[in-house]
């Protein structure tokens, strides 16, 4: 098997640490048992090397063997494909584990990162609010009737969504207990938590 290398900063500020995309990455790759290691590129001081494996500067990028990819979900679902612990190999329970992966980047995140942004800059948009409002209170229906969004049982877009309803803003966003016991689950796991403690630790040896 070629050597899986994920590559994120060698150090970021303090307020992002513990959610840098890299973590994500990091989970999945724990979860399904795949050997890899972490390489630094730098935040301050982009290097052409950086741009060749992402093209907009930002991280984290996977290699695996000749092939180099980006884009944090993309990168999930090349590992799922990988490991069966992330995604199942029946044609059923692969198209729901793809429908929700896509689900967290496209209907979720999508609206939680520009209203977190104007949030934390103090220019609330009351519209983008109610659309995220909305999505939230689907997903509280849904997870209220269910333990894992796909397959009836953990698969990587338990990781994502997780990690994207994990946030601390959206979390306090309203009040939905289901979504809470849902989040609280997922990174109950001890993937998560070994991962979140490694990238808090690769941060801080930075400092």
């Amino acid at each position: 098997m070629a050597d899986l290398v994920l590559t994120t900063y060698d150090w970021v500020p303090e307020m992002p640490r513990g959610f840098v995309r890299d973590l994500r990455i990091r989970w999945a790759l724990e979860e399904a048992g795949l050997p890899y290691r972490v390489e630094s590129t730098p935040f301050r001081g982009k290097v052409p090397e950086h741009f060749a494996h992402q093209p907009f500067g930002q991280v984290p990028w996977l290699t695996d063997g000749d092939i180099s990819i980006f884009e944090s979900g993309a990168i999930l679902l090349h590992l799922a494909r990988k490991s069966e612990k992330l995604m199942p190999r029946d044609p059923a329970g692969e198209a729901e584990t793809l429908q929700w992966t896509i689900a967290a980047l496209n209907s979720i995140e999508m609206v939680s990162v520009p209203w977190w942004f104007l949030e934390v800059t103090g220019e609330p948009n009351g519209q983008l609010a109610g659309w995220l409002q909305s999505r939230l209170d689907h997903m509280e229906g849904i997870l209220k009737s269910r333990e894992w969004l796909a397959a009836d049982r953990f698969t990587v877009a338990d990781l994502l969504m997780a990690d994207v309803l994990r946030v601390e803003k959206v979390r306090a966003f309203g009040d939905r207990p289901a979504t809470e016991a849902y989040v609280a689950r997922i990174t109950d796991r001890t993937a998560f938590k070994k991962v979140h403690a490694d990238q808090m630790a690769h941060f801080a040896a930075a400092d």
